[in-house]
């Protein structure tokens, strides 16, 4: 594939993974980033994951494609401004709500330049030091709305992916929402609510540490994940989130009537439907 000179706007968890993956693979021609925080600009040039730290405007002009790596939240404020600035560059994202940002610039006559992804992947940590090596392989990534790309931008950016590791998934912004309200946020939410009900009930943080097995640790883990971060996603994502809150609550309450009602029977019921995840998730 065709090597480009790149923008990496936000060299956190994800744009710094992004950055390692893109010089290993020999994608860059080279790599600039653009970043808000000075000690994350500062903590990615030591760590060489990119080449130089430029203000936006600078980074748009001196590159051939643009990666948003930003929270969502900044990512619906910057990215008109963006493609106002753009000739014929590639500009895509790595967000994890889709539907907003895509209806934003609908209308926009650069909206072909614009590829909107997900690649589904992260951990509960952020920023430059949180950067992974080959991160992203074997994991998938959706593409939304391709129509509305223009055929040299959604070609590049595939081979990219491709490149990288990944498997290609493509679908409507609006059901890529709904499912990854499913697959990602709820996890996440039910994380933090889990992580809150410890620390009210349990107030030996020693207990915790000590007697806490591998199934909590993992249960919990997403729980340290950045607010700053998970906010914005799940204000973006409020309906399909609330969607599937509300039916999580109700099997929360299907377990809880079973201890109440000392009806084992149902319990047992329960844990084997639930057990079938086993065909999708080895």
């Amino acid at each position: 594939m065709e090597r480009k000179k790149i923008a990496i706007v936000g060299v956190g968890l994800i744009g710094g993974s992004l950055a390692l993956q893109l010089n290993e693979k020999g994608i860059a021609a080279g790599l600039v980033g653009v970043e808000a925080s000075e000690s994350h600009a500062k903590r990615a040039l030591e760590l060489g994951l990119v080449d130089a730290i430029l203000p936006l405007d600078e980074a748009i002009a001196a590159s051939e494609a643009i990666i948003l790596a930003v929270p969502v939240d900044q990512m619906t404020g910057m990215l008109r401004g963006i493609l106002d600035k753009v000739t014929n560059q590639v500009v895509f994202d790595a967000g994890s709500t889709k539907e907003q940002l895509v209806e934003l610039i609908r209308d926009h006559p650069k909206r072909g330049r614009f590829v909107a992804t997900h690649p589904m992947w992260g951990t509960e940590y952020s920023g430059p030091q949180a950067a992974v090596k080959q991160a992203f392989e074997n994991k998938a990534v959706v593409i939304c709305n391709a129509k509305d790309s223009d055929a040299d931008a959604i070609e590049w950016v595939k081979k990219l992916y491709e490149k990288i590791g990944m498997r290609l998934l493509e679908m409507e912004a609006s059901a890529h929402d709904l499912h990854a309200a499913y697959v990602s946020h709820i996890s996440h939410i039910t994380s933090f609510a889990l992580a809150n009900t410890v620390l009210e009930k349990e107030r030996e943080d020693r207990a915790i540490f000590e007697m806490a097995s591998a199934g909590f640790e993992s249960t919990v883990r997403l729980a340290k994940s950045n607010p700053s971060m998970w906010v914005p996603i799940f204000r973006q994502n409020r309906d399909n989130v609330l969607d599937v809150l509300n039916e999580h609550i109700s099997q929360l309450r299907k377990f809880k009537s079973c201890l109440e009602k000392e009806n084992y029977e149902y319990l047992q019921e329960l844990i084997e439907n639930a057990n079938k995840i086993r065909r999708i998730i080895k």
